[in-house]
């Protein structure tokens, strides 16, 4: 492990980043996903390693989980259940694991499908504290934590297969209800009412905690890729932005406030205060406009693009490298005071990570390729990014941190964001 706190050599006009550790990964085994939690309650963030099942093709039936490796930031190995598989399957679809206190016992749960079965581990061991029969044999696409039946502390949860049912299980995992239809990639659940239970935006149908449906969207192809939550207008009230074959607006009744068709496939979305200076939240986005993957031979291609909150494009990316595989995040306090920063990586062609501001400038760049996970990991108050491969994980921060907990033995809280982890980034900002 090399663990470092100097700066690296920003190209002129980035800021500097500092590298906190790398840290050797590589007992997880290949394709890996990250999951970041406090799992064992000591102030600083773990790192959770899931690797996929050997499933090759999943766009129909989605992976299982294959081995689970926690690591803390000083490079130990905690604890491994499953054996790592170097033939493991990529990141062609979610990975069903999420960390969160699903018991509310203040200390935190890993919850995966593993061996056909639905599991909670405990997080600061590994150990199995529960395993449920899944509700359908496909039922393990991913796993959404949710408020379905009006509890103090969220604690039920939504299952479901790659693109056309979920499965709402309650606290004691017995069946509330199924919803079949165009489910999307990952349905966000949020309280649009304010009557304490939470609606389920499931791909283009808004449920309610009953399963029931209250609107569907209007006039959209393909799935629903991503989906966003935040009073994006200022008007005091959520809104819903869509991605998918356009990017759309609808408040929490269903009415259609804008529509962007300047996309070809909104592949992925992120809200944010990327532009301080403008009203309301703008909406960074992915534009797939060319894929590699439909048999016509064609080079693949993407570019990234910013809204205002009316839905008018403020700029969209002109690329001049190939790539179309691209994933954009939203990252908030990276540094003290600062606005929101869009995270883009996985963008192919040598061009690294990097955080771009809301005028389109890269104003910093990581030093390796990979994907990323972001959080804060210490209790600092500003988030970290983590660029990781199959070997290394980087660990990076906007200012020269000791890798130490600020408060030791207080238990970071387990944000909605680091229990809702998917491939596709979808989210909130809250109100």
């Amino acid at each position: 492990m090399n663990n470092t706190n100097k700066a690296g050599s920003p190209a002129e006009g980035d800021q500097a980043l500092h590298r906190l550790a790398g840290i050797d990964i590589s007992a997880a085994g290949p394709r890996c996903k990250m999951l970041l939690g406090d799992l064992d309650g000591d102030g600083r963030a773990e790192l959770l390693l899931v690797q996929p099942d050997n499933r090759q093709d999943v766009r129909y039936i989605p992976h299982q989980v294959q081995c689970l490796s926690a690591f803390d930031l000083d490079g130990r190995l905690l604890w491994q259940t499953g054996k790592p598989d170097a033939g493991a399957g990529s990141q062609g679809s979610d990975y069903p694991a999420q960390i969160y206190d699903i018991d509310g016992d203040g200390a935190l749960e890993v919850l995966c499908v593993m061996d056909d079965k639905l599991q909670i581990l405990e997080g600061a061991t590994g150990k199995v504290k529960a395993v449920h029969e899944l509700p359908s044999a496909e039922a393990h696409d991913c796993i959404i934590i949710a408020n379905l039946s009006g509890n103090a502390h969220p604690s039920d949860i939504i299952l479901k297969d790659r693109y056309h049912r979920l499965w709402a299980l309650d606290k004691n995992l017995q069946l509330l209800w199924t919803h079949e239809g165009n489910v999307g990639h990952y349905p966000w659940v949020y309280d649009l009412d304010g009557d304490g239970r939470d609606e389920v935006m499931a791909g283009y149908d808004l449920l309610d905690a009953d399963g029931q449906l209250k609107w569907s969207c209007r006039d959209l192809d393909d799935h629903a890729d991503c989906l966003w939550v935040g009073d994006v207008n200022g008007d005091g009230l959520p809104e819903l932005v869509v991605g998918g074959s356009v990017t759309v607006m609808y408040d929490r009744d269903g009415l259609e406030l804008w529509r962007y068709d300047g996309s070809i496939e909104s592949q992925h979305l992120a809200l944010g205060r990327f532009c301080p200076e403008l009203p309301g939240l703008q909406i960074a986005g992915l534009d797939r406009m060319v894929r590699e993957d439909d048999g016509k031979g064609l080079k693949g291609k993407d570019a990234m693009f910013l809204l205002d909150q009316n839905g008018k494009e403020l700029w969209k990316e002109e690329r001049t490298t190939d790539g179309w595989l691209t994933i954009v995040d939203a990252v908030s306090t990276f540094w003290k005071n600062a606005p929101d920063y869009i995270l883009a990586y996985r963008r192919g062609e040598g061009v690294l990570p990097a955080l771009y501001d809301g005028k389109m400038n890269r104003v910093a760049q990581f030093a390796e390729q990979g994907y990323a996970v972001h959080g804060d990991l210490l209790g600092s108050g500003t988030e970290q990014v983590i660029i990781y491969t199959d070997e290394l994980a980087a660990v990076y921060a906007g200012e020269p941190l000791p890798l130490a907990a600020v408060h030791p033995g207080r238990p970071l809280p387990q944000p909605k964001r680091l229990y809702s982890s998917t491939l596709y980034p979808g989210g909130e900002v809250a109100l």
